[in-house]
C-alpha cells in the first residue's frame, strides 16, 4: 500500500504572533515551515500546503498550495477538508496532516498513525501525548492524554460528511473524530512534547533553545 499523502496546515490567523504566517518565521538556519517539510516529506507519498490568502508568498515550494473551501475562518477541519478534496482528485484514499508551526514532531508520525488505524473501516487517528506536570491537574483530558488535532490520519471516504458538518457550523475537531470512532496514537512526551507548537514570541525562543539541544 502506498504511503498517505501529506498536508501541512498553515491556515491559522496567528493572532498571538501579530498575524502573518507563523510558518515563515525563522528557526535556526531555515523557516518553521521548512523544518516541517523536512520531517514530513520522507514519510508521505506527496505534499500540499493548506494556506489562505495570496499563494504567491509560497512560490518557492515545489508542491501545491490549496486554500480552505469553506468561507470564513473555519479552523483546522476546513484545512483537512481541502486536503481530502485534493487527495480525492489524485485518487488517494487518506491523508496525514501536520501543523506548519510544530517543528519537532516525530519522524515516525505516519507509521504510528497508520499502525493505530489497523482494523478501522475508515482510518481516522489523532496523535496524542500523555499529560505531564501541570497538565495533569487540568480537567477535560480524556484518558489523561492531550490529543493534537492538527496531527492526524484522515479518510477521503468521509470528506462529504465533513463538508456537511462544517457547513452546519461544527468547528471542534474531536467532536467529529469521536463521532466516527476515531482513535489515538500515543507518543512519548519526554524530554518534551514533540507536538510543541509556536504560538507566541516566547514559544519561538523556546523552540530556538530546543533546536540547539536537539
Amino acid at each position: 500500500m502506498k504511503q498517505p499523502l501529506g498536508l501541512i496546515l498553515a491556515g491559522g490567523l496567528a493572532t498571538r504572533m501579530g498575524g502573518g504566517d507563523k510558518g515563515l518565521l525563522q528557526l535556526g538556519t531555515k523557516s518553521l515551515l521548512a523544518h516541517v517539510i523536512d520531517r514530513l516529506r520522507p514519510q508521505v507519498d506527496g505534499l500540499a500546503l493548506n494556506a489562505n490568502g495570496d499563494p504567491a508568498r509560497f512560490t518557492d515550494l515545489d508542491f501545491p498550495v490549496i486554500p480552505d473551501s469553506i468561507d470564513g475562518f473555519a479552523g483546522p477541519l476546513a484545512g483537512v477538508l481541502a486536503g481530502l478534496d485534493w487527495a480525492a482528485e489524485l485518487g488517494a484514499d487518506r491523508i496525514i496532516t501536520a501543523a506548519a508551526d510544530t517543528p519537532f514532531f516525530p519522524r515516525d508520525l505516519v507509521a504510528r498513525l497508520v499502525q493505530a488505524s489497523e482494523g478501522q473501516a475508515h482510518p481516522l487517528v489523532l496523535a496524542a501525548t500523555p499529560r505531564t506536570g501541570e497538565d495533569m491537574l487540568k480537567s477535560g483530558g480524556r484518558k489523561r492524554i492531550n490529543r493534537h488535532p492538527t496531527f492526524g490520519l484522515w479518510p477521503v471516504a468521509l470528506r462529504d460528511d465533513l463538508r456537511t458538518v462544517l457547513n452546519n457550523g461544527l468547528r471542534k475537531v474531536v467532536l467529529w473524530t469521536d463521532k466516527h470512532d476515531g482513535r489515538e496514537a500515543l507518543f512519548e512526551a519526554e524530554p518534551f512534547d514533540p507536538f510543541f507548537n509556536v504560538n507566541t514570541p516566547e514559544d519561538l525562543n523556546r523552540a530556538k533553545e530546543l533546536l540547539e539541544h536537539s
